[in-house]
């Protein structure tokens, strides 16, 4: 049976970036032996911060709550208006995050092969998500309301609620109601 699993907020861990400018949420990484091959943060920005460096990692990146602006080192610059998706790596490795006015930006890290999918998007009504054997599925509602169903449980999300759904595979969850949300879609280990 497909399991729908609150994330309650005193489970996340936060902290200052040591570059300052902003305070990093982590949300969850797998697999669970502390090397992580993804990893699920949430950044609040209120000034210019700089990106950490990352060799080793693809970004998937959504600014969402106002447009930023990202710099490269070549004085390449990015616009980005919000729940706008942009993807980052060794070869397009950004330097800078000059947001419009104080936002948070979700982020999903991947090592390696692994593969992920970060989604940001109005909720309007009905959506549909299936996940196929060994992937799970995480919601953040920002705003609205929403009710996930899946098989024959439900639960009602309210904004900044998280969720994780682990479903049957193949079989699929419904998310009905209005607002705005993000999903990841990442290995289930």
């Amino acid at each position: 049976m497909s399991q729908l699993l609150r994330l309650p907020p005193e489970m996340l861990h936060t902290r200052p970036l040591p570059e300052g400018g902003a305070i990093i949420t982590e949300i969850a990484s797998g697999p669970a032996n502390g090397d992580w091959q993804w990893q699920l943060t949430m950044v609040s920005i209120g000034q210019d911060v700089a990106f950490p460096t990352h060799a080793d990692i693809r970004r998937q990146f959504v600014p969402l709550d106002a447009a930023v602006e990202v710099t490269f080192a070549d004085g390449r610059t990015q616009q980005l208006n919000r729940l706008q998706m942009a993807g980052f790596d060794r070869a397009n490795d950004p330097e800078t995050c000059i947001p419009a006015a104080a936002t948070r930006a979700f982020n999903l890290k991947l090592k390696d092969g692994v593969q992920g999918e970060l989604i940001a998007r109005p909720l309007n009504g009905a959506m549909v998500l299936v996940a196929p054997q060994g992937w799970r599925w995480f919601v953040l509602l920002l705003s609205g309301g929403a009710n996930v169903i899946a098989d024959h449980r439900s639960q009602v999300m309210s904004p900044d609620d998280m969720l994780w759904i682990d479903p049957i595979p193949g079989h699929p969850v419904r998310i009905e109601g209005g607002g705005e949300l993000v999903l990841a879609r990442v290995p289930a280990h």
